[in-house]
């Protein structure tokens, strides 16, 4: 176990001919003195979520230069990065107060076999399948890995590939896809709008011969965020109503320029944070109407918020949050990577809520966690009733998965005593200095 810091075998490029190496000195336990209000504005991250996949998209170049802005800075990142780099890509990053970039400069020949220790470093590396296949006619990917929170086969994808012309075997859990000459647009339905699904195949249809249409596609704003991105690379991309995404593939890709959309996890994240503690908070760079799901149970809960073009902010209550019903769905239905957070919110309302999982089985792992900080929460299959305590007091806790780790640190935040956050190395992975954005809001955090 990781206890005093993350190295990162990433390195930058600085310059063309100079290289640099990073490492990211986190420490894997967070010490929070809770009790304290927040108060203040804290501004929003790039998203995780869509800066993995808007990254795979250099794979679709040959010779030329995609530039990101608006990057986190994240573990999953880093480990995207090691990933494309491993496969001949040369990655620059720009980082100050002003500006967060990352330009990825694509050779004119690209590897395609990915290893094994960085495939199953994070689910996200199967993004990689779709754009390399119909590069490169061929990809090696060890099946990935990523969070505990349930099984997340690739089968959609694979599905979908072989409906354009891939021939696909797995041998020893890797997954070994090749095509005679370029993929074949076709109309292709998702059995589950799967997002990762989804956006594997949209790239791989950006180099397809001919025309795809994708129906029954995940709608998440990160999926408009990778068709932004494919755009400004030459791709033809449109949307068939609701559910339907329509692609015209090209010969080659050119270089392109695109920004990374706000982070509505975090943003909601921290927002549940300043509902919990009871403080007042803004939330600066956001889009609210990516979060109208998570917005609207809480208007339905009694928590008062408004709501501004790029902001929300909270505000102080005298009474605690009402008790309500929330299932977990696809977007725009409220979103599986918030589900513990808002656990851990309902976990001090007065009165009773509940709580369906539809999409990962194993997300309640955090329910035992949180009854040691003295919340009620029982799990039926993929239901979790939450029965409302006065307060949470301070204890030995451990995450589990990422959002895990989020949920527990602002239970942490609203509790009394010391609570103390154990396997930081999750939330590492999709929370960009979570420490200081906290300290900066009032919050007594420390990384022992």
């Amino acid at each position: 176990m990781l206890t005093k810091k993350i190295d990162l075998p990433v390195q930058f490029y600085t310059t063309k001919h100079e290289r640099s190496e990073v490492t990211i000195d986190n420490k894997n336990v967070m010490k929070i003195n809770g009790g304290i209000p927040l108060s203040g504005t804290v501004k929003t991250q790039g998203a995780k979520n869509a800066a993995l996949p808007v990254m795979a998209v250099c794979l679709l170049l040959r010779g030329e230069t995609l530039t990101l802005d608006n990057v986190p800075d994240l573990y999953d990142i880093h480990t995207m990065i090691e990933t494309l780099e491993s496969l001949g890509v040369e990655a620059e990053i720009r980082r100050d107060s002003k500006v967060s970039q990352v330009i990825f400069r694509t050779p004119d020949e690209l590897k395609y076999e990915v290893s094994e220790a960085l495939a199953r470093k994070m689910r996200a590396s199967s993004l990689v399948l779709g754009p390399l296949l119909a590069n490169c006619g061929r990809v090696s990917l060890p099946l990935p890995g990523g969070c505990s929170i349930g099984s997340r086969p690739i089968d959609l994808h694979l599905k979908g590939l072989k409906q354009m012309g891939a021939d696909i075997d797995i041998q020893n859990g890797v997954v070994h896809a090749s095509v005679k000459g370029r993929l074949r647009g076709r109309r292709i339905y998702l059995d589950f709008p799967s997002v990762g699904a989804t956006e594997n195949l949209m790239m791989a249809a950006s180099l397809a011969q001919g025309e795809t249409i994708i129906e029954n596609v995940a709608r998440e704003p990160e999926i408009d965020n990778l068709a932004a991105v494919l755009r400004c690379v030459g791709v033809t991309v449109e949307t068939e109503g609701a559910g339907g995404v329509r692609i015209i593939g090209i010969d080659k890709a050119h270089s392109g320029h695109e920004r990374v959309i706000p982070d509505r996890i975090e943003a909601c994240t921290y927002i549940l944070a300043g509902v919990m503690t009871n403080g007042h908070i803004k939330v600066e760079d956001l889009v609210p109407s990516h979060i109208d799901a998570i917005l609207a149970k809480l208007e339905e809960a009694g928590a008062k918020f408004s709501v501004k073009k790029s902001t929300v902010e909270i505000f102080p209550s005298k009474k605690r949050l009402h008790p309500i019903n929330v299932k977990t769905m696809p977007y725009p239905g409220f979103p599986t990577d918030s589900q513990p957070q808002m656990a851990a919110a309902l976990s001090v309302a007065r009165g009773v809520s509940t709580i369906e999982e539809s999409v990962f089985q194993a997300r309640f792992l955090y329910a035992q966690e949180l009854n040691r900080m003295g919340a009620d929460i029982q799990i039926s299959r993929d239901v979790a009733i939450i029965r409302g305590v006065d307060g949470l007091q301070g204890a030995s806790v451990k995450a589990t998965d990422l959002r895990a780790g989020a949920a527990l640190i602002i239970a942490g935040l609203a509790a009394k005593g010391e609570t103390r956050v154990d396997d930081m190395i999750h939330v590492w992975r999709g929370y960009e200095a979570i420490d200081q954005k906290l300290r900066g809001l009032g919050a007594k955090v420390e990384l022992v």
